[in-house]
């Protein structure tokens, strides 16, 4: 049967669809698994969506994806992706990356086994090892599947623990249409006083106000974000190093989203683009909890979109944890799939 690891791959569920002659009747379905709960499964299939509860699930298992990504094409987006997470300490040993940032976030303190290391692997790792060390930190390596599986196995025997799985996905620009419509471009409109605000409470009649709140809320995009955006960073990542500045700002092209609720900042975002103008990259997707489930996080996700087709770039990326099926999900319905997994890999102690 299906895990949580599963989520964001292809999967082909055999499905019992009814009773004949006192024989079960089965039908197979094929998509990838965007939700699975302990009742239901979700895929998104060449038809739409499907929900399969798990009760009729005969057999499920996945299933390899019709086009695996060339090597090449895995380089060239996990260095796009490095560019668009620019760790401020940098070093190179052959082609591999080694990167650090005072410890904040795996990306940006890890080192990326990409291409040819200019010696046996072994000696790689090693090598890995001691630059880490000298830093004071503990060796992290991130690995691209399947491209980095010998890496991994070299890993396996020296007893590295391994995080859970990312899945890099990427989609065509432009996106697919929001569901709902929303204010043009960074349109200004007036933020409400506290008092109107709270006109809308939990009380009987206002899902209309709500709903309307939530619409005319507008997205905001900036070259440099505002001391409330980094605090939002700062609440989701623990910290804010000064290397972390570093990491979110040192792009050439990149906007930081927000959106307002009178003064609180409820949503925000950040887009880059890099690879030689191709790629956009999203990151740091938030809404707050009071404003979730209101099309905020696909609202902020389509404005960057948008900028980001006005720089001239034609595809999408960004990097989910495979256990997170809320965003899969979300990812999955704004078009996006998965180009490839990584695995963070830690040194044991």
């Amino acid at each position: 049967m299906l895990r949580q690891q599963d989520v964001g791959h292809r999967i082909v569920v055999r499905r019992i669809v009814g009773i004949r002659e006192g024989r079960p009747l089965f039908s197979d379905a094929l998509g990838e698994l965007v939700e699975l709960s302990e009742t239901h499964l979700t895929l998104a299939t060449a038809q739409g969506q499907l929900r399969v509860p798990v009760a009729q699930v005969h057999r499920a298992k996945r299933v390899p994806p019709t086009r695996r990504p060339t090597a090449a094409a895995v380089v060239a987006l996990e260095r796009a992706a490095d560019e668009a997470w620019p760790a401020p300490t940098r070093d190179q040993l052959g082609d591999w990356l080694l990167r650090a940032a005072d410890g904040w976030t795996g990306r940006a303190n890890s080192a990326l086994p990409i291409g040819d290391p200019d010696r046996p692997l072994p000696a790689a790792v090693d090598a890995v090892e001691r630059w880490y060390a000298d830093r004071g930190q503990t060796p992290i390596i991130n690995t691209p599947l399947p491209l980095a599986a010998p890496v991994g196995a070299e890993l396996d025997a020296r007893g590295w623990a391994a995080r859970p799985p990312v899945l890099v996905q990427t989609t065509p620009l432009p996106l697919r249409p929001p569901a709902t419509s929303s204010p043009p471009g960074n349109a200004p409109v007036a933020r409400r006083t506290p008092a109107t605000a709270g006109q809308h409470s939990d009380q009987p009649g206002t899902a209309v106000a709500d709903a309307d709140r939530w619409s005319s809320a507008v997205v905001e995009l900036a070259a440099a974000p505002s001391a409330e955006w980094l605090a939002v960073a700062a609440g989701r990542k623990g910290s804010l190093p000064d290397a972390a500045r570093h990491v979110l700002t040192a792009v050439g092209q990149v906007r930081f989203a927000h959106v307002y609720d009178d003064s609180t900042l409820v949503a925000v975002g950040r887009g880059t683009v890099t690879g030689q103008g191709r790629w956009l990259g999203l990151s740091l997707i938030e809404v707050s909890p009071v404003a979730r489930r209101q099309g905020l996080a696909s609202r902020v996700i389509h404005e960057l979109a948008a900028w980001g087709v006005s720089t001239g770039a034609t595809h999408a990326f960004l990097q989910v944890e495979q256990h997170n099926t809320a965003a899969v999900a979300l990812y999955r319905r704004l078009g996006f799939t998965t180009h490839h997994t990584y695995l963070t890999r830690v040194a044991p102690h």
